[in-house]
């Protein structure tokens, strides 16, 4: 047919038909290189059904007579068979088993064969459709379907939302945005409404439109929407946080739960992950690749890890996955915490050791030297002081046992109003005529007892440092512990916080590491703040508050 002076109502189906036809070829290309075999040959099928039936379409318009009505058959058989293909892409993409079902693909294919018996069957009976030679609004073959093509289209597009819906399904639960695919449902359901308004008006040709959405559907998901569709079937299965890169490190694709834990990826598709994510990328750059994120609930740890995936042979992206490995990292950080208590407690019971043991041979060398003089009283009290030096020991040594359990982790904390707890740590406090007043209203969420030891033990080294007040604050999750005893000077901070330091004497130089340690039981930090000069200031950090303090 001489398409020159055609009409344009003509020239726009064999236009509409023609790109169908030639993109679902083109579109072949890129389905033979999809990585999942089965998802491929879905596609593969889907792209060779609906581009023939597109074009046997095209066939039934161009060449209005005998040829045409078996070009218009010829679409009828392929368009059910592009069902077929349909189901068994949605099967394999949303990693069912459907399509490897022996008893569905039987029932399938019996089905296909009884409705394209009829189909081939239609010039003996017209049950299908009937065809009548019109001249308006260009000559073709005007098609009127009957009841039983009705039938099997509606059973067809009830198979069609079938696999929609596994599709959608799979978004959902991948938990990534919906909307490319809401996008592709749109475009794939305008030839459904043309098709009515084919049968019921003339402003359309009543002839089978299906073969535009598809082939629209397929290449949407081949070249437009391709990122999405390959991210949510890369990670399908996956209950993580997903950031999908691609080999430049640009962002192409996050799933909600990656958004949700980084607000900052929200609307961040094309930017550069370092830009986005600076401290995701220094992670990864590192071994350990452990983030912490401050959650509302507390601190939170994940596991960081990127995998680079090819079609082919050639790199085309990466996944960077976030496992939340919170309970295993704070285990492994308490069990380092504990090992460096443990240390610290060898180091100082060595040290009380050694003291003890050169305090006892010294006053027994005493004793004796006494005794040899006739001196009975200095050698009785020489011996008096070893069971003395002795006694300190055994209390040190189990006052370190006692550490040691409060040192493990705790199970169970509450809300605890600190000025309570402030008070009876001072009158259980060996202090010495010091005097101390305290600001500390409203609640923490800690051990009581151990809360409490935590502050018997500033109060112990305030009246060791020689101070003669100590004051306890509070300001928003901070715990202030200040003296105006004996400033630090040229001390280095750790110093107070190491056992067997000593300082600022040997009675006191285990207060501030217990201190520091009954901190760090409840998560919280301890430092010295070294640019007060005026005596020494304890700083607890990180303290965990109920709710919203009060002032």
């Amino acid at each position: 047919m001489n398409l020159i002076g055609s009409s344009p109502a003509f020239l726009g189906y064999v236009a509409a038909y023609t790109l169908a036809a030639v993109g679902c070829s083109v579109g072949l290309y890129r389905a033979a290189r999809m990585e999942d075999p089965d998802t491929r040959r879905g596609m593969v099928g889907l792209l060779l059904c609906s581009g023939g039936w597109a074009a046997l379409e095209l066939g039934f318009l161009i060449t209005p007579g005998t040829l045409g009505y078996a070009f218009y058959l010829g679409s009828l058989v392929v368009g059910l068979a592009t069902v077929g293909a349909w189901l068994y892409f949605c099967s394999a993409y949303t990693g069912r088993e459907f399509h490897r079902n022996r008893l569905y693909r039987a029932v399938a294919v019996s089905v296909y064969l009884a409705v394209v018996a009829v189909k081939l069957t239609n010039p003996f009976h017209g049950f299908y459709f009937a065809t009548q030679f019109v001249a308006d609004p260009f000559p073709h073959l005007a098609i009127t379907h009957g009841v039983f093509h009705w039938v099997v289209t509606g059973l067809s597009y009830a198979l069609v939302t079938v696999g929609f819906f596994m599709l959608f399904e799979l978004f959902l639960e991948a938990d990534y945005d919906t909307r490319p695919l809401g996008i592709l449902v749109g475009i794939t359901a305008i030839p459904a409404v043309l098709d009515i308004v084919g049968y019921v008006s003339d402003l359309l040709l009543d002839i089978n439109h299906e073969p535009l959405g598809v082939a629209l559907f397929a290449l949407g998901v081949l070249y437009v929407y391709d990122e999405a569709f390959l991210a949510v079937q890369l990670t399908d299965g996956v209950d993580e946080a997903v950031v999908y890169l691609d080999d430049d490190g640009c962002i192409k694709e996050t799933n909600g739960k990656a958004q949700r834990l980084f607000p900052a990826l929200s609307g961040s598709r094309g930017q550069n992950l370092e830009t986005v994510l600076p401290a995701v990328t220094e992670i990864l750059q590192t071994d350990e690749q452990i983030l912490e994120r401050n959650r509302d609930a507390g601190s939170k740890y994940y596991l960081v890890s990127d995998t680079s995936f090819s079609l082919g042979q050639v790199d085309i992206g990466r996944m960077v996955v976030f496992t939340d490995v919170t309970e295993s990292e704070q285990r492994r950080r308490e069990l380092a915490r504990q090992n460096e208590q443990l240390e610290g407690f060898a180091t100082a019971i060595r040290h009380e050791l050694l003291n003890t043991l050169q305090i006892i041979t010294g006053r027994v060398s005493v004793a004796g030297d006494a005794l040899n003089r006739g001196n009975v009283g200095l050698a009785k009290e020489s011996l008096q002081s070893t069971s003395e030096t002795a006694e300190r020991m055994s209390e040190i040594v189990d006052g370190l046992a006692t550490l040691a359990r409060h040192g493990q982790t705790i199970d169970e904390t509450t809300a605890v109003d600190i000025g309570p707890v402030v008070d009876e740590a001072w009158e259980r406090a060996d202090t010495d005529g010091l005097t101390m007043a305290a600001d500390v209203e409203g609640q923490v969420i800690a051990d009581l007892t151990r809360l409490r030891d935590l502050f018997e033990s500033g109060f112990t080294f305030a009246a060791h440092n020689d101070a003669s007040t100590v004051t306890v604050s509070r300001e928003a999750d901070e715990i202030v512990i200040t003296d105006d005893g004996t400033p630090a000077g040229q001390t280095a901070s750790e110093a107070f916080f190491e056992y067997g330091g000593a300082i600022p004497d040997a009675a006191a130089g285990m207060t501030l590491p217990n201190l520091r340690m009954l901190a760090r039981t409840h998560g919280w930090d301890v430092a010295l703040d070294t640019e007060y000069q005026d005596g020494v200031r304890v700083v607890i950090s990180n303290v965990t508050v109920p709710g919203p303090l009060e002032n």
